[in-house]
C-alpha cells in the first residue's frame, strides 16, 4: 500500500494539510500493519484521512452561506464520493434504463435482496456499539459497521436536531436521507409534513419524502425516523393531474388526481400552511377510512393499515406535494399484502414497494441480471423453458411474444419492454381505489368536491 499516494490524494481531495500529513502517514501505517483487508481496510483508510465530523459540519456551513444549498451538497456529496464512502464506481456499473410508458428501472447489483419485513420492523438493529440500529448518527465512524468513513451534516427540521448524509449505495442521483437525531419509530403526522417543507426550503433543488412507517410497503428500517431524498427528478413528479378537485376551505389551491397507476393526490400552492392543512386533512381521513367491499380495512386485529407517503418539491410556483395513500393490509390470496406486488410478479419484485418505486423509479435485485439474461437467451433460442426457471414462465411468455412481434431490435429491447410493463402493472397492484369513482367517494369524505 503506497501510503505517500493516500496522503497525496488526500491533499488534493479531502483537505487534508500538510502539517497534518506525517501524523496521518504514521496512523496510516498503523492501520495497514493491523491486519484488516479488503472493504474494511479502505474504510479505515479513508476514514482517517478524512475531515472530522465537526469539520464537515463547519465546511458545510460555510459553503451554505457563502455560496447557497446546492453549491454545499455538491460539496459534501462530492467529498463522499472521494472518500469511497458513496461506492459510486459500483454504482454506475447498475443497469438502468428509462422505459416506455414513463417509468425508469434499474438493477442493483451492490445490495443483496430484502425480503424481511421483521427486519424493517426492528430497525435493521445490529448486536455490538451504541447506535440503536443502523442509521443512528452514532454509526458515524463506527468501524464494526464499516461507517469509519461515514460523515454525516447537521440540520434543523421542525425546530430540533436531525442530519443529512448520503447513502453508500444510492438508487438514484445524489440519494440522502435526512435522519432524527433521537432514536425513535417512523410515523407521519402534521410535524412530518413541517419538517418535509421545512427540508426543500433549505435546499429547494432536491426532493424530500418519508416512507408509510408501515411494514410491507414501508422502508427497511422503521423503528427510526428518517426521510429520503435527492437530486434527481423523478417520473411522478412529471406527471400530470387527470382530475381537478376543490377544497371546500382554500378553493385557491390547486388539488387534484394524478394520472398515475398508484393512488396520488397532488396539492401545489405557494403558501406553506395551505399545503400542510390539506395534506393533514387527507392524511387524517385516509388513517380511519374503511372500504372493505374492495379490501380497504384501516385497523383491524392485526393493527394499523393505512397511511400515506408524502413527497415533496419546490417548484417556481411554489411547493408541491404528493400524498400517496397506501396500505399493508393483507388476506389468504395475498399473505404479502392486497395492494403490494401480486404473487406472478414476485420473480420481479417481491421486496417492499417503499417510497421510490412508488414515485416510478424501481429497484430491481441484482440477481435479475443473470436470470433475465438467461431467459432472453433461451427465447432466442427458441427454446422451452426449463423448469427450474418456472418462476419466469409470465416474463418468458411475454417477453417471447414481443420479440417475434418484430417491433424492437433484439430480444433484450423486448425484455426491457417487458420489465416496464410488470413495474406499471405492480405499481397498479399498489393503487387503493383501481376505480376513479372510489376514490372520488373518499375525497368527498375529506371535505373535497369534484
Amino acid at each position: 500500500m503506497d501510503i505517500e499516494r493516500l496522503t497525496e490524494y488526500a491533499k488534493e481531495h479531502l483537505e487534508l494539510k500538510e502539517r497534518d500529513e506525517i501524523y496521518k502517514s504514521n496512523r496510516l501505517q498503523e492501520i495497514i500493519e493491523s491486519g484488516l483487508e479488503g472493504s474494511d481496510l479502505e474504510d479505515a483508510l479513508y476514514g482517517e484521512l478524512s475531515l472530522l465530523p465537526s469539520e464537515i459540519d463547519n465546511r458545510f456551513s460555510g459553503i451554505l452561506k457563502q455560496d447557497g444549498s446546492k453549491a454545499a451538497t455538491d460539496w459534501l456529496y462530492n467529498y463522499c464520493v472521494k472518500n469511497m464512502y458513496v461506492k459510486k464506481s459500483v454504482l454506475d456499473k447498475n443497469p438502468r434504463f428509462d422505459t416506455s410508458n414513463g417509468l425508469t428501472i434499474t438493477i442493483n447489483k451492490a445490495k443483496p435482496e430484502f425480503r424481511d419485513p421483521k427486519k424493517a420492523k426492528a430497525g435493521n438493529s445490529v448486536e455490538g456499539g451504541f447506535a440503536k440500529c443502523v442509521i443512528c448518527r452514532e454509526n458515524e465512524g463506527f468501524g464494526v459497521r464499516n461507517k469509519r468513513n461515514l460523515r454525516t451534516v447537521s440540520l434543523n427540521l421542525g425546530g430540533k436536531p436531525w442530519f443529512w448524509q448520503y447513502s453508500p449505495y444510492g438508487y438514484f442521483h445524489e440519494h440522502g436521507i435526512a435522519v432524527n437525531c433521537e432514536h425513535i419509530p417512523m410515523h407521519i403526522d402534521k410535524d412530518t409534513l413541517v419538517n418535509l417543507l421545512d427540508f426543500v426550503d433549505k435546499f429547494p433543488h432536491y426532493f424530500i419524502g418519508c416512507n408509510a412507517p408501515l411494514p410491507r410497503i414501508g422502508g427497511s428500517v422503521l423503528a427510526h425516523d428518517h426521510y429520503q431524498g435527492g437530486g434527481e427528478v423523478l417520473p411522478l413528479h412529471k406527471a400530470k393531474i387527470k382530475t381537478r378537485i376543490k377544497d371546500k376551505k382554500l378553493p385557491y389551491v390547486r388539488v387534484g388526481v394524478l394520472d398515475w397507476p398508484g393512488t396520488v393526490i397532488r396539492i401545489k400552492s405557494d403558501k406553506r400552511n395551505e399545503v400542510i392543512e390539506i395534506a393533514e386533512r387527507i392524511r387524517q381521513a385516509w388513517a380511519s377510512y374503511n372500504a372493505p367491499e374492495i379490501g380497504i380495512v384501516s385497523e383491524d386485529k392485526d393493527g394499523i393499515h393505512n397511511a400515506i407517503s408524502p413527497t415533496v418539491i419546490k417548484t417556481v410556483s411554489g411547493y408541491e406535494m404528493n400524498v400517496i395513500l397506501r396500505s399493508n393490509i393483507t388476506d389468504e390470496n395475498y399473505p404479502d399484502g392486497i395492494f403490494h406486488a401480486h404473487p406472478e410478479y414476485h420473480s420481479i419484485k417481491k421486496e417492499s414497494i417503499g417510497l421510490i418505486e412508488a414515485q416510478g423509479l424501481f429497484i430491481l435485485p441484482g440477481r435479475l441480471e443473470e436470470e433475465l439474461a438467461e431467459v432472453e437467451r433461451i427465447i432466442e433460442a427458441k427454446k422451452q423453458l426449463p423448469q427450474e426457471y418456472a418462476a419466469f414462465k409470465l416474463v418468458y411468455d411475454e417477453a417471447a411474444a414481443l420479440y417475434k412481434s418484430g417491433k424492437f431490435k433484439d430480444v433484450h429491447a423486448a425484455m426491457q419492454e417487458e420489465l416496464g410493463s410488470i413495474c406499471y402493472r405492480i405499481l397498479e397492484n399498489t393503487a387503493v381505489f383501481k376505480k376513479e369513482k372510489d376514490l372520488i367517494n373518499f375525497l368527498k369524505t375529506a371535505g373535497f368536491e369534484i
